[in-house]
């Protein structure tokens, strides 16, 4: 399979030209499974009586009869109803955000769900927790082999936490947002974006330590990390954007480092974003602190947010760089929102290869070129479902959030979908999005160097 290139820009002596565009590589699906949109599961026994519905915050007021509330997707995608009602029975399964490189034990992927329901204010109900799964490319299902909640027994959480009082202090949506994990040593380390925080704990969901983000000697905070407050300054006070904490956090071969990764850009000190890249910063597990060292991600025109972050070998990376639309370009709105178009399509959703030993003067990585999500070959008609205004042969993933990548086998990797249910659609105008995971043949991609 022939790579398709784009033309290159020519340099210019003296000329501030756009940089060059750089190789899209094809892909093909190799596998589709899914974890169905509607997948609860109870929350612990001994957990508050209050974590057995949850998204009952999510309103303007509490709503604590389950299934009552309509989901839809947002003013900003048209408000179109997606067939699932708050508050839920249970916790949802939903919103996988972030594989772990390494697999376990039993071969299961290490993954997590995220906060909840999108912010700290509507998620105190919602439970933190992690998960060993399986997809099964050959029946289309994902086994989902263990969930582990955290929690905090050692009150090693450094603030007040929603269910403070409880014997058996278990996290919530209104602590931490969860986005991005790694298996080190028999523990898992988790990216947090409200901090943003790096989270130790045991394989029981016990938290062991949590460490505050540190950059040139001062401690990085966001607008929800406690003591912002509403006279706190942006861009002096607080420098991480709402939502732009550590979106990925990937383990380096070799060198054992955890490189976390803004979903953001930083913001400068007039509460402006620094420029049109993100910041990855090194923290050493082993001693518990930040190295110092970090390198810039930059995103290509269009893309506002990272989904994920995982190396292949000990200096290149995989880096999910997305927009913020869902749904086919072809059925874009062309005028005020309806329920059969989506006002803002999905236009930038690529998985980028980068080599962290190449680094410009800049301190930029190197991109080495992407495959385009929103044009996966599918020659062998391996998709599971049907996309609205989709095209024939052509697999897509015009989700809001795609948020999981890793390195399968030398030809292969592996993309999941965090579904923000019930608010998140994509593949259908009028219904939620599943969980679905993809397996994609790219040996270009994974070849580049």
């Amino acid at each position: 399979m022939q790579s398709r290139f784009l033309l290159f820009c020519t340099a210019l002596s003296g000329l501030a030209l756009p940089a060059a565009a750089e190789t899209v590589f094809p892909s093909k699906l190799a596998g589709h499974a899914l974890v169905p949109a509607a997948s609860y599961i109870p929350a612990p026994a001994d957990a508050p009586k209050d974590a057995q519905v949850s998204g009952k915050f999510t309103g303007a007021a509490p709503v604590r009869e389950p299934g009552t509330v309509p989901g839809d997707t947002g003013a900003s995608h048209g408000k179109r109803p997606t067939g699932i009602s708050l508050p839920f029975q249970g916790q949802p399964l939903q919103g996988f955000s972030g594989f772990a490189m390494n697999l376990t034990e039993d071969g299961s992927i290490l993954t997590l769900t995220d906060n909840g329901f999108g912010s700290k204010a509507n998620s105190p109900d919602a439970l933190l927790f992690f998960h060993r799964v399986a997809p099964d490319w050959a029946s289309g299902e994902v086994a989902v082999r263990e969930t582990v909640f955290l929690r905090d027994p050692e009150f090693k959480v450094p603030f007040r936490i929603a269910y403070e009082g409880s014997e058996s202090r278990y996290l919530t949506g209104a602590d931490f947002d969860l986005e991005s994990i790694q298996l080190v040593n028999g523990e898992v380390w988790i990216g947090d974006e409200f901090g943003p925080y790096i989270i130790r704990a045991g394989l029981d969901g016990v938290v062991r330590e949590v460490y505050p983000t540190m950059m040139d000697g001062t401690v990085l905070k966001g607008p929800d990390t406690t003591g912002i407050s509403a006279v706190s300054v942006m861009g002096k006070d607080w420098t991480v954007q709402r939502s732009g904490g550590y979106e990925g956090m990937a383990l380096q071969p070799g060198s054992g480092l955890l490189w976390a990764m803004f979903e953001k850009p930083l913001l400068n000190a007039e509460g402006k974003p620094e420029g049109d890249y993100l910041r990855a910063l090194a923290f050493d597990p082993a001693k518990g602190e930040w190295t110092g060292a970090g390198f810039k991600f930059a995103l290509s025109e269009g893309a506002t947010a990272i989904g994920d972050f995982n190396f292949i070998d000990e200096t290149r990376a995989l880096v999910i760089e997305r927009d913020n639309g869902e749904g086919v370009p072809a059925l874009k709105c062309a005028g005020d929102p309806k329920p059969d178009c989506f006002p803002a399509p999905a236009m930038v959703k690529n998985v980028v290869l980068i080599d962290t030993a190449q680094i410009d003067a800049d301190g930029f990585a190197k991109r080495l070129g992407h495959v385009d999500l929103m044009n996966i070959a599918d020659p062998d008609g391996k998709a599971r479902l049907e996309t609205a205004g989709g095209e024939a042969g052509v697999f897509t993933l015009p989700f809001f959030t795609i948020e999981d990548v890793m390195k399968a086998d030398d030809t292969h990797i592996v993309v999941a979908v965090d579904n923000n249910l019930p608010f998140s659609s994509g593949r259908a105008l009028d219904k939620a999005a599943d969980n679905e995971f993809v397996l994609l043949e790219v040996p270009e991609l994974l070849a580049a160097k």
